[in-house]
């Protein structure tokens, strides 16, 4: 906790979906943050200590201001369109790359120490309407990025410019890019719309719903518990990695190797060895190189299915 505390995390974006939820479980865990977005948060939805400033980050200089009066020892940055074809494609990639190059850019050359950088899984080209095919399931960081939207390649282009940092840096400056599956945020899990408009039990209840992103999904505070692990792990792992990060199990009653051959037929013959809960896209780069481990699922946070599962147990208990 000493650590922590004597840590300053300035994060971009700290206002939106994810953001909330990275900005509140690091500032739990002990961390001095530092949230930067166009629009506050009003109060009391931030711990008190949580600090906020108001900017436009695309306007010139600003990122680099920001990032000198905070002196962060670490930046996240999180701030961006977030949802494909949210604004005209050239709105996108423009306001999201020049975001990227801004950001990095600046706190590169201000010499702060961790630079973190919030991609996506859309990078791989899924749901493309002149079709798809992955070389393999699970789908992992080797997986051939295909993107086909404005918001896609906007994310592939920052995993990119952080690379170009850090190939001009060596190791003076530690990098790290993370791709978050579609992430749930506590209030979702209550039954708030999530970022396509229909709630959690919806998707569970109509597999087409989640067919669209594969079924993957992470909640919001595993996003935060795992920038936690990996801030402080990046001095010890290779520089630059990309990390997807999701649940352990699949938006899903249903097993993807029955679904995904009935809702995508093109790559269903791909996911025969997805069993049981097992999810579409790996998280075993993030279990292997930094010991981070989902806490949260569906199955936990829903209170109705913890009933619907303790029923089952009682039913499968009275027939034995």
């Amino acid at each position: 906790m000493a650590e922590r505390a004597q840590t300053t995390v300035l994060i971009t974006g700290g206002s939106g979906r994810l953001g909330r939820s990275v900005v509140t479980g690091l500032a739990e865990a002990g961390y001095d943050v530092v949230s930067v977005d166009r629009a506050p948060v009003p109060d009391g939805v931030f711990p008190h200590q949580v600090r906020q400033e108001s900017v436009d980050l695309l306007e010139p200089g600003v990122a680099r201001r920001v990032i000198e009066e905070h002196r962060p020892d670490v930046v996240i940055h999180l701030a961006a369109i977030a949802v494909p074809f949210s604004a005209p494609e050239d709105v996108i990639l423009q306001t999201n790359g020049q975001l990227a190059l801004q950001v990095m850019g600046a706190a590169t050359d201000l010499g702060v120490g961790r630079i973190i950088t919030a991609s996506s899984p859309t990078v791989l080209g899924y749901g493309s309407p002149a079709g798809w095919m992955p070389e393999a399931f699970p789908l992992d960081e080797q997986t051939t990025p295909k993107p086909w939207h404005a918001y896609a390649l906007s994310k592939l282009l920052a995993e990119q410019t952080m690379r170009m940092f850090a190939a001009a840096q060596g190791e003076r400056i530690r990098y790290a890019a993370f791709r978050p599956c579609y992430v749930i945020s506590p209030e979702e899990w209550a039954g708030a719309p999530t970022q396509q408009g229909n709630t959690v039990v919806e998707r569970l209840d109509d597999p087409s719903l989640a067919a669209s992103a594969i079924f993957n999904y992470v909640d919001a505070r595993d996003v935060a518990d795992f920038l936690d692990v990996l801030m402080q792990s990046m001095d010890r792992i290779p520089n630059a990695e990309t990390f997807f990060v999701g649940a352990a199990d699949a938006m899903a009653r249903e097993p993807l190797s029955e679904l995904i051959p009935r809702y995508l037929p093109a790559v269903g013959a791909l996911a025969a060895g997805l069993h049981g809960t097992s999810p579409a896209f790996s998280i075993e780069k993030a279990r292997r190189l930094l010991g981070w481990e989902p806490k949260r699922s569906w199955r936990t946070e829903l209170p109705e299915e913890d009933s619907r599962d303790q029923q089952l147990a009682s039913a499968i208990q009275e027939a034995r």
